[in-house]
């Protein structure tokens, strides 16, 4: 008798694949079987979307590649060094345009701390690291505008600010004394620029480097493809299945309730910060307010899994709970002041 106990070698395939691609081939299978008059929209719409957001894909896919292959990414340590204040202001500003995914936050954050740089400049960091970088700046310019992208970028640096300056001044209080695990130094997921030292700006005159480059280049592009794919068909259902009246009711007006209700969903509906962008647009067409658009993805980007992984690694529950309780105080703020100015 055969062991059907065991997975057939010729079904085993599928498990090995991505669970965003697997996502993304069964919806359009799901509406042929259930609204087949919405597949073509559907299809139609992913399309378009991802045609208009083509060229910034591309900028971003070669702005990685090219910091990844030049080793830009040791200038960021600078920040690390000199009086406190000027740590925390470096910090906030670098973790806001830095090219550091969540995962390398790890073992950069660990061996900062273990080598004594104050928490509060790593708080600043952390912070606002996982908000933005030069890929998600052009992706978040393209679908939601230059303004909204500037305005987010300016968030993550205030956030940055306001967290490290909020340790600073509590520094000496149980919450923030002796944060670290114990042995939470440790390795990292192998993401970040393999070259150490005085970046390369001119990259390509060695052959490493250039592999670097195209090797980053592919594997970024297969990632936003992915994740974009999967966020501008969400983007189309949402708005086809989804009431404009309920986004409305509950996320439109100038009232801070919708601001707060914005960053308190953040977490739960983030993606990450790729595929929030198209997510937010679909939200503000149905009636989403600004400020809690702002809100939600400065505390969804904050805590969502991989940056917050990143943290809980390291820190004890305390310091974690500080981290997400800054975010959501300064992600409300932000949502208050990009109501009034947008």
């Amino acid at each position: 008798m055969a062991d059907l106990t065991q997975t057939p070698a010729s079904f085993a395939w599928w498990r090995s694949l991505p669970k965003a691609w697997l996502v993304i081939a069964a919806i359009p299978l799901a509406l042929a079987a259930f609204d087949p008059a919405q597949l073509w929209p559907t299809l139609t719409f992913t399309a378009e979307a991802f045609g208009h957001t083509a060229i910034f894909i591309a900028f971003a896919v070669l702005a990685i590649g090219y910091l990844k292959a030049s080793g830009a990414e040791a200038v960021v340590a600078k920040a690390f060094q000199g009086r406190e204040t000027r740590m925390i202001l470096l910090a906030a500003v670098l973790g806001g345009v830095s090219p550091f995914c969540s995962c390398e936050v790890i073992p950069f954050i660990a061996a900062l701390l273990v080598a004594g740089a104050p928490l509060s400049a790593v708080m600043a960091f952390w912070l606002a690291s996982p908000l933005m970088d030069p890929a998600m700046f052009l992706i978040t310019s393209g679908t939601l505008g230059f303004e909204f992208a500037l305005a987010k970028t300016l968030s993550a640096i205030g956030l940055g600010l306001f967290g490290g300056f909020m340790v600073k001044a509590f520094a000496a209080t149980p919450v923030f004394v002796d944060p670290l695990r114990p042995a939470s130094a440790g390795g990292g997921c192998g993401c970040g620029s393999p070259f150490k030292g005085a970046p390369v700006w001119r990259f390509w005159s060695e052959e490493p480097r250039r592999a670097v480059f195209k090797e980053t280049s592919l594997e970024n592009a297969l990632f936003l493809g992915k994740w974009l794919l999967l966020a501008y068909l969400l983007e189309s259902l949402m708005l086809t299945y989804v009431p404009a009246d309920w986004i409305g009711t509950f996320l439109g007006g100038n009232g801070i309730g919708p601001i707060v209700l914005g960053a308190l969903v953040g977490a739960p509906a983030y993606l990450n910060g790729y595929a929030a962008v198209p997510l937010v647009d679909a939200l503000l067409v149905q009636g989403m307010s600004n400020g809690a658009a702002m809100s939600f993805m400065l505390a969804g980007g904050v805590s969502c899994i991989p940056a917050a992984v990143a943290v809980w690694a390291l820190v004890k529950p305390r310091v974690f709970s500080a981290y997400l309780g800054f975010a959501f105080v300064g992600s409300v703020i932000a949502g208050l002041i990009w109501n009034v100015v947008a």
